[in-house]
């Protein structure tokens, strides 16, 4: 059910849909038809084989024009923290400058469309925009530039991300006393 804030516009195979936040457009792919009446936007696969390759896609539409529709009304948001001794960032403009314990800052810019705000710690970071896709895949790029180690825990990880932790060289040795392979 789209709400009254959102405006939908079909024009052959292209949905643009308009909302308070922005505006998005996809071109639906063959053999799925989109109709909008009373409110709804209604996907119809011509090809009805349940188990088809239309189906597959016929799910991944209707799950794209979803997250259109929320994404223009009240947008994504995905917030990552950065853990490390000296381990921060900063954003400036149009790009995000990070102290990731590397021997130079990493730079990042962020894509239009996206906004980045990190806390007055700056440990937290804070990525928003009305694209689903484009949020994660900002996410995920951020997050590849240090991934969490399972040692230490270090690097950045989304919020309440659980890392399992390993044991180090020291604790795993710890049990066998010290003797082995002494010789008497």
């Amino acid at each position: 059910m789209i709400t009254d804030k959102v405006k939908v516009k079909i024009e052959g195979a292209k949905i643009t849909i308009d909302g308070p936040l922005g505006s998005l457009s996809r071109l639906i792919p063959a053999g799925v038809n989109v109709t909008y009446k009373d409110n709804q936007i209604n996907l119809i696969l011509e090809q009805q084989d349940e188990n088809g390759p239309g189906s597959a896609i016929y799910g991944t539409t209707r799950a794209l024009v979803q997250n259109m529709a929320t994404g223009v009304l009240s947008g994504f948001t995905k917030i990552l923290e950065i853990h490390g001794v000296g381990f921060r960032g900063q954003v400036e403009g149009t790009k995000l400058t990070m102290q990731l314990g590397f021997s130079h800052p990493v730079v990042v810019d962020i894509p239009q469309g996206i906004k980045m705000s990190l806390d007055p710690k700056q440990t937290i970071l804070t990525i928003t925009g009305i694209n689903r896709e484009t949020v994660g895949t900002v996410a995920a790029k951020i997050k590849k530039i240090k991934p969490p180690e399972p040692y230490k825990g270090t690097g950045i990880r989304y919020q309440g991300e659980r890392i399992v932790r390993k044991a180090g060289k020291t604790a795993a040795g710890a049990g066998s006393g010290g003797a082995a392979g002494a010789k008497k």
